[in-house]
């Protein structure tokens, strides 16, 4: 594979550029698993759809194709779970949890990887994935199996780190 420059300018990045060196969707860590692709959690509904709504140009278009956004203002009624279940990126911040080369923090990490990027960051960020298994454990110890009522927010939380929270 050919290595790609991806040229971003959006309203939180101005002239970056990264380098594609994987085939989109492959070469993952061995320890990065993810059970959700972009576009399928993009489709489900997250982050109140707000996420990308201004950096659609960065990424294929058939993402975007079913995806459930707003374009105003979050609207946590297009989560899959129809709950709030994210903290302010200001908060983001204030835990350390931002890179620089990703302002808009794991989701955009994971994007950029799955398009083939690989950084700096991406075992802080793979370590930070994993670390979200507490949470699946906790619905499986207190849900019943496809009891999809049972702990909407912490569901919602899981799916925003691509598990898929409905096989639980």
């Amino acid at each position: 594979m050919k290595d790609k420059i991806v040229a971003v300018s959006d309203r939180m990045q101005r002239n970056y550029r990264y380098v594609l060196t994987a085939p989109m969707g492959r070469g993952f860590d061995p320890e990065f698993r993810p059970q959700l692709t972009p576009k399928e959690m993009l489709a489900m509904g997250v982050f109140g759809g707000k996420y990308m709504t201004d950096c659609r140009k960065e990424f294929p278009a058939d993402w975007f194709a079913d995806a459930k956004l707003s374009p105003e203002k979050r609207n946590p009624k297009l989560n899959f779970f129809g709950v709030d279940a994210s903290q302010p990126l200001s908060e983001w911040r204030r835990k350390g949890w931002i890179h620089e080369d990703d302002p808009r923090g794991w989701f955009q990490w994971y994007c950029r990887y799955y398009m083939g990027r690989r950084s700096d960051d991406d075992t802080r960020q793979i370590g930070r994935w994993k670390a979200i298994r507490r949470h699946i454990r906790q619905i499986e110890k207190n849900c019943e199996p496809a009891d999809w009522s049972c702990r909407p927010r912490q569901r919602q939380a899981v799916l925003h780190w691509a598990y898929d929270s409905r096989r639980m």
